[in-house]
Order: structure tokens, then sequence, then C-alpha cells
């Protein structure tokens, strides 16, 4: 998995290509995890990420809940078909911010 992130206008955008696994998760736990001390708002740009595994939405939870924590604004964008239906059928895209 590639990650590319953009910081502009308050924002902490984070653009994830290729599959969201147990190998990538880490990584970008690694990033999300300082960044919600810092950053007001944070974006997951899912553009061009073709599948999320139980580590990636263990990540995506845990990153939910920090923003809660922090007061930080966490949303998720460009969402295709395929990441969405993982979302849908795991309940996620009821407790994610999905734009």
């Amino acid at each position: 998995m590639t990650i590319t992130e953009t910081h502009k206008n308050n924002k902490l955008t984070i653009a994830l290509s290729g599959r969201l696994d147990v190998l990538a998760s880490p990584t970008l736990q690694d990033i999300l995890t300082p960044a919600f001390e810092t950053e007001p708002h944070i974006e997951l740009d899912f553009t061009d990420l073709a599948y999320v595994s139980s580590a990636g939405l263990r990540v995506l939870l845990v990153s939910q809940k920090a923003a809660k924590t922090k007061d930080v604004l966490f949303t998720i964008s460009n969402v295709s078909e395929e990441v969405m239906e993982i979302l849908d059928m795991t309940g996620f895209s009821d407790i994610l911010t999905i734009v």
C-alpha cells in the first residue's frame, strides 16, 4: 500500500492506494496516532483503495474513537463501490463519517 500525506487549509489528507490489510494497517496507525494530537481535521482519501481487511477496519474503528476523544473531525472520502460494500456489511458505514 502507498500512503501520501497532504496538509492544506487546516486539514491533513491521507490518500491510500492499494490494500489496507494486516501488512499496511500498522503503518497507517503509526501515522494517525500522533496526527490526532495536532490536526483539527483528518481525511482519509480512499480513491485508490481497493480492499479493507479486518485489520484495516480495526484501524478505522480506533481512529474514529480517537477522533471523538480528541475532538478531531475524521472523515473518509472517495470510497469505491467495493470498499463501501465492506463498510456496509460490517456496519462501519453507520459509525464513520463518509463524504
